[in-house]
């Protein structure tokens, strides 16, 4: 051991010259050691973007990239046999003053069904799906389908960004109609060209032929997509699978993503962080950086994110383990299609609907968009491949993937409506996501945001994006 006399003695012996040299290379060790590990901390972490392919068969030696316009057709032969199938229907009369509480009430459904058979117009609706440019490319064997809007009316040296909407289940491109003009025609200097791709398995995107195809696989072709358009960097936007989708994107390639903006987050990588929130939260809950808003949407937890998800995740069950089962079924009757369907645009936009013999389902939608979307699965019969997306993303576990044990570098925006069926406070997102430009609690709307609450969604994207590019 050294003791304080021999350290003195040697010290007594350095001259200062040497001593000034010593103590400059210790301080450019200890910085550059330093710089170094914060280097290594800041250091945006991705996911490999690797390739793929889906189409049948073995892969060519090369694959047309050409992009070729698509248009949303029909015919009097695909609408007779909609309307035999529906004239064959057989109805159970749902239990007494069971309202949406068993599924969707089949009162209610002979309603819609009616309209459907007697009102229902699918050639007006297809004129409305046209009213947008479609197109198909072909991507790792699969031909893949979006709608591009670009800005109608653009003024000299209006920039203009380039931004993907990603859907989800049982949703479609359908639901971003509403939103797309406020953000290609929008008065207050911030316009946007947009895409909205289906994703493959889903309406008229080709379903993969081979098993695998989950979210990482979705957001490759889609990166693919947005760099055979031409586009370097762009913003991205999703909810439900899209969120996840878009995620997955950000992660593969950040250089590329200006900004992030999800309507749904959920983040349950928590360890002991989320277990004292947990336990402290509904008491202190500035303790554990929740705000009282917080505490009203999670609270009690039990009973909003354990019971509520037992009752209304059964479907991803079934999808997760044996989709073509189910899928099988629905695909064959237009009628158990749209109750498995429309089921779910009543329950998640708002949990209470289901205390109402309609469902809630008219307090949102219209009939002719809500039938809109049931006929896009119905006809390219896509029901049993997008159902498959669950299976394919939960063969593993899917917490334990590459994808969820990396952060999100790229600057993230999060919209937090309040009847979206799993809610996800700010300290908690922060967990995955390292760089939130922006955090709402948004005043109304449940899961299907760009559907449900269009005005809402594009004014929250848009001061995003303004928070983003400091303007």
């Amino acid at each position: 051991m050294l003791t304080l006399e021999a350290f003195q003695q040697a010290l007594s012996s350095w001259d200062p010259p040497r001593l000034k040299i010593l103590a400059i290379s210790s301080a450019v060790g200890v910085g550059g050691l330093m710089t170094l590990l914060l280097f290594r901390r800041k250091r945006t972490k991705t996911i490999p973007m690797g390739d793929g392919w889906w189409g049948a068969g073995a892969k060519p030696l090369s694959e047309d990239e050409n992009i070729y316009p698509f248009v949303v057709s029909t015919s009097d032969e695909e609408i007779q046999d909609l309307y035999n199938r529906i004239d064959q229907t057989r109805f159970t009369d749902p239990l007494e003053d069971v309202r949406f509480h068993y599924g969707f009430n089949s009162t209610y459904l002979k309603k819609v069904v009616s309209y459907w058979r007697n009102q229902f117009d699918w050639k007006k609706q297809v004129k409305v799906l046209n009213k947008y440019p479609h197109f198909k490319t072909k991507i790792e064997g699969l031909d893949v389908h979006f709608v591009r809007v670009r800005p109608t009316h653009q003024r000299d040296g209006q920039v203009v960004r380039p931004l993907m909407l990603v859907h989800g289940w049982p949703g479609s491109f359908f639901e971003f109609y509403r939103i797309l003009p406020l953000l290609t025609e929008s008065q207050d200097g911030l316009v946007f060209e947009v895409i909205c791709p289906s994703i493959p398995g889903y309406g008229f995107s080709e379903a993969p032929h081979k098993q695998g195809f989950n979210s990482m696989a979705a957001a490759r072709v889609f990166l693919k997509l947005m760099e055979r358009l031409g586009f370097s960097q762009f913003y991205l936007q999703g909810g439900d699978w899209g969120s996840l989708i878009t995620t997955n994107m950000a992660q593969m390639k950040p250089e590329s993503v200006k900004g992030l903006h999800l309507n749904m987050f959920p983040v349950t990588r928590g360890g002991m962080g989320m277990l004292l929130a947990l336990i402290i939260g509904p008491y202190l809950p500035f303790l554990v950086g929740l705000t009282r808003e917080d505490v009203r949407r999670l609270f009690p937890y039990m009973e909003r994110n354990v019971y509520e998800m037992l009752r209304e995740s059964g479907y991803l069950h079934i999808q997760a383990t044996k989709p073509d089962t189910a899928g099988c079924a629905v695909n064959n009757s237009p009628v158990g299609l749209a109750a498995y369907l429309l089921e779910k645009f009543s329950t998640w936009t708002d949990f209470q609907h289901r205390d109402l013999e309609d469902g809630g389902l008219e307090r949102k939608f219209t009939l002719d968009d809500l039938l809109t979307n049931v006929m896009l699965y119905w006809t390219t019969g896509s029901a049993v491949s997008s159902m498959r997306f669950y299976k394919e993303n939960m063969k593993e576990n899917i917490q334990t993937r590459v994808d969820a044990r990396t952060g999100v570098y790229v600057p993230t925006g999060l919209a937090a409506f309040p009847h979206e069926m799993l809610h996800c406070p700010l300290t908690w997102a922060r967990w995955k996501y390292k760089n939130i430009h922006s955090y709402s609690y948004m005043p109304r709307g449940g899961h299907f945001a760009a559907f449900e609450e269009p005005q809402l969604l594009a004014d929250d994207f848009k001061q995003f994006v303004k928070k983003v590019e400091n303007v």
